[in-house]
């Protein structure tokens, strides 16, 4: 048993008496790697972190263009495999915490993809997770700074069976260099928001530290609490698909004869037993117009 990653729900471990807690108290820097728009910026922001946009390397020129009008910076596009460690400037750690995340794409690990994998050389886009280790390594090897956390979020495959030899690789790699090392499955919908979306979590801290995830909240929120008021008709879908759907809808006891509702009504989107909903489905970067074979795809507001 790895105990680093050991944690039982709501009991106390070993480490809560050998490990002090992790507390941050010095202003942070955070390092963004692949980026995207910031959605972990909008994270921290969200929750009253006060920070500095100290890093960014994004490839694609469209997520940039989004993370600056998001944020109000200018940063450039940057490609992971030529970043290097003077690139980052990690100093005076005595006075700063640096957070570095480095959400990588999952495109080769999702079940919505063709599961090629994240194995070094392999060349597939989450195989880019080892430019991480370069950078990390290039950064000891020259005496520099390590950055005092690491953050990562992905689908939880990336530990499934087929994954868990490579994941292993990456957790042993950051043990090396003095990580403790914790991670978890969490859901979206036990956290306070409407959406099946389960992701993997992991915070590396430099050091002998003690941490624990937070513990789900009642969700108080359901699908329809998210709705507007007014819909654009270009979101409406009108075609043989959707007058199956409704039917099935109808037959089932989903939806009343009547054309008049007193409210909208929010379904699963799928033409396989469709249900009413309250909890939204994670839609996946594969989708076929709104209307889906899959129980597991699609969400849609019937009026």
């Amino acid at each position: 048993m790895n105990f680093n990653n050991y944690s039982c729900e709501k009991q106390m471990t070993l480490f809560d008496f050998t490990r002090k807690p992790i507390s941050i108290k010095k202003p942070i820097r955070l390092i963004e790697l692949f980026a995207g728009y910031g959605s972990q910026a909008m994270a921290l922001k969200n929750i009253g972190v006060k920070f500095d946009h100290y890093r960014v390397v994004e490839f694609d020129k469209y997520a940039i263009a989004s993370y600056n009008a998001v944020h109000g910076t200018n940063f450039p596009t940057m490609d992971i495999t030529k970043v290097h460690a003077e690139d980052f400037n990690i100093c005076e750690t005595d006075t700063f915490t640096y957070l570095l995340t480095y959400s990588f794409p999952c495109t080769d690990l999702s079940v919505a993809g063709k599961q090629a994998g994240m194995s070094k050389g392999s060349g597939t886009r989450s195989g880019l997770l080892w430019e991480v280790e370069r950078i990390l390594t290039e950064i000891r090897d020259s005496s520099g700074e390590l950055p005092q956390i690491l953050f990562m979020e992905n689908v939880p495959q990336v530990h499934s069976a087929g994954n868990m030899p490579d994941f292993r690789k990456w957790l042993d790699f950051l043990e090396s260099l003095g990580y403790t090392n914790y991670w978890q499955d969490l859901n979206a919908k036990n956290y306070g928001v409407a959406q099946n979306r389960e992701r993997c979590f992991m915070f590396s801290f430099l050091g002998e530290y003690n941490y624990h995830f937070p513990q789900p909240i009642p969700l108080k929120k359901k699908l329809k609490d998210y709705l507007e008021d007014n819909v654009d008709e270009k979101y409406y879908i009108n075609n043989e698909k959707a007058d199956k759907l409704i039917k099935q809808l109808i037959d089932n006891g989903t939806l009343p004869k009547q054309s008049i509702r007193a409210e909208h009504t929010c379904i699963d989107g799928t033409i396989n037993k469709p249900q009413q909903r309250e909890v939204a489905n994670c839609i996946k970067s594969r989708y076929d117009s709104g209307i889906s074979n899959l129980r597991s795809e699609g969400n849609l507001v019937v009026e």
